[in-house]
C-alpha cells in the first residue's frame, strides 16, 4: 500500500481555540457543526481546518510543546482566480485584525501575492498564479 497522496485535514495547534475560531469566522469561513470542545472544524474545500488547543495537539502527538518558533517553517496558501481577487482577500484579512506581513505585490516568480498571520503567527499566502489553473470545483490543478 502506498500513501494518500492527499491532504484531508490541516490541525493548527492555538493558543486560544476561541478567539481563533472567532478570527477565522470573521473572514467569513463556517464551523462545522461537527466541532468539540477544544477542537473547531471549519471546511476549506476539500480540506478540513482543525482548531485545537497548542498543548493537547502536543500531548496527543507524544512531542514537548515547547516554545513557539517565531517562524514554524510552513505557509498556507489560498489561490486566487486575479490579482483584484487578492487584493480583497488581503483586505478583508486586515479589516478582522490579521497581521499584514507582506502586503500583495508582483513576486518573482511572476504572480502576485501577499502573507498575513492569524492570531497565533500562522501564515497565509494570498496568491494568483498565472500558470495555475483550476478545475470544476474551483480547485487547484497542476
Amino acid at each position: 500500500m502506498t500513501i494518500p497522496a492527499k491532504i484531508t485535514l490541516l490541525t493548527f495547534g492555538v493558543s486560544d481555540v476561541e478567539r481563533s475560531t472567532k478570527f477565522y469566522e470573521s473572514l467569513g469561513w463556517k464551523k462545522s457543526d461537527k466541532s468539540v470542545e477544544d477542537t473547531t472544524f471549519i471546511q476549506l474545500g476539500s480540506i478540513v481546518l482543525s482548531l485545537y488547543t497548542y498543548e493537547k495537539l502536543a500531548e496527543d502527538a507524544l512531542v514537548e510543546a515547547g516554545e513557539r518558533q517565531t517562524f514554524p517553517g510552513f505557509t498556507v496558501a489560498i489561490n486566487c482566480g486575479s490579482r483584484d481577487e487578492v487584493n480583497t482577500v488581503m483586505a478583508q484579512a486586515k479589516s478582522v485584525g490579521a497581521k499584514i506581513t507582506k502586503e500583495a505585490q508582483e513576486v518573482f516568480w511572476g504572480g502576485y501575492s501577499g502573507y498575513f498571520a492569524d492570531p497565533d503567527g500562522y501564515l497565509w499566502e494570498i496568491a494568483h498564479n498565472p500558470f495555475f489553473d483550476f478545475d470544476h470545483n474551483g480547485y487547484l490543478t497542476i
